[in-house]
């Protein structure tokens, strides 16, 4: 991916962010990725009042301050080896470097726990006076959220919810409604299918609220508008591609009769794939095929026939967390919990939108 495309795409990210706790006033959507059109401008933003529980600076402790005279910290949690997390992390890099923050630091956890918990007590004594985790899983970070916590710095979550209490071991937690993603997805996969056949779910990690989510909501869907579609097999894939090729030539193998894979990442759905070719099959006509995350790869193979729909999940987090991370140093209260709006992607629009994919 281009840098001045992820720049372009980062603006154009702006205007899908529909927000639960801190509204987003004075937005008008003219065209972005969660929108049936081109990409355009974004929308100038302002916090308007929250809707929902909120965190401040008298509750969580801390000092008002500008970015500018701030030295802030990035964790990352995953390897940068798949669109999501390279365009997550290159979106909070670009955001940091057109405000003018002091000095920004990136680490990379690596998918490792123990890493990206002594990762952030680095930072800290590095001088990180406010911090961005994009956290591994959903629990076991709390060692550096304390240290974080006693010196008051400020932890904005993004992508993957913690189960740790919000406005007392972090901020706020900015991401997608990861059940209705599932919900969505298995609208599509009903659409497609004429609710009728053998679904094999590709899981995604475990240990977090995303794959938690994604699944309750895609099976619940299902249960509820599709009885006549039988879930044959759930297996986690780790959101890797090689991962979801081997466990979906082994599911091929043991359930000859799948004609619906629904893959919680577009990377394991690439990698699923891979492997009903190599199985003799035709991917999106014999076994279609079903994921999360709206990568141009995944995305591309829509328009190509030989993939049948992908929900977006949107990682470009730069503005919308530098701009609570703001708000909430100026003093103001912003949402515990940030809810984005993500687009989704079919054969019907892929041509069109391809180009606002990551």
């Amino acid at each position: 991916m281009m840098k001045n495309r992820r720049v372009h795409g980062v603006a154009g990210a702006l205007a899908t962010f529909a927000v639960l706790g801190l509204a987003l006033a004075g937005c008008t959507n003219t065209g972005t990725s969660g929108s049936a059109g081109g990409t355009g401008a974004p929308a100038t933003q302002t916090a308007a009042p929250a809707t929902g529980p909120t965190c401040d600076i008298a509750t969580y402790g801390g000092t008002k301050a500008a970015l500018t005279d701030l030295v802030v910290g990035f964790s990352q949690s995953e390897k940068e080896d798949n669109p999501f997390r390279i365009a997550e992390t290159q979106s909070i890099k670009d955001e940091a470097a057109k405000l003018g923050v002091k000095k920004l630091i990136t680490t990379n956890a690596q998918s490792t726990l123990s890493k990206q918990i002594s990762d952030i007590q680095d930072m800290i004594s590095q001088g990180a006076q406010a911090l961005i985790v994009a956290p591994l899983n959903s629990d076991g970070l709390q060692p550096a959220l304390e240290a974080a916590k006693a010196k008051n710095i400020p932890v904005i979550t993004v992508d993957r919810l913690l189960s740790s209490g919000a406005c007392s071991t972090y901020v706020s937690f900015l991401g997608s409604n990861f059940v209705q993603q599932g919900q969505r997805a298995a609208d599509q996969l009903i659409a497609g299918t004429g609710g009728k056949g053998n679904v094999a779910i590709l899981l995604g990690a475990s240990g977090n609220n995303v794959t938690t989510d994604r699944t309750s909501g895609f099976v619940d869907q299902l249960t509820a508008k599709a009885p006549g579609i039988k879930i044959v097999a759930q297996q986690t894939g780790d959101f890797a591609r090689d991962k979801g090729q081997s466990v979906t030539e082994q599911l091929l193998q043991s359930n000859p009769d799948i004609t619906a894979i629904y893959a919680e990442n577009d990377e394991m759905g690439l990698g699923a794939q891979a492997a009903i070719i190599a199985a003799g099959k035709t991917p999106g006509k014999d076994i279609q095929i079903y994921s999360i995350d709206g990568t141009k790869n995944a995305v591309e193979q829509i328009v190509a026939g030989q993939y049948n729909g992908v929900i977006e999940s949107n990682p470009r987090f730069g503005p919308l967390a530098f701009q609570t991370l703001q708000s909430f140093l100026n003093g103001d209260a912003v949402g515990q919990k940030i809810v984005i709006q993500d687009g989704e992607y079919d054969p019907a629009n892929a041509s069109a939108k391809v180009d606002q994919a990551y």
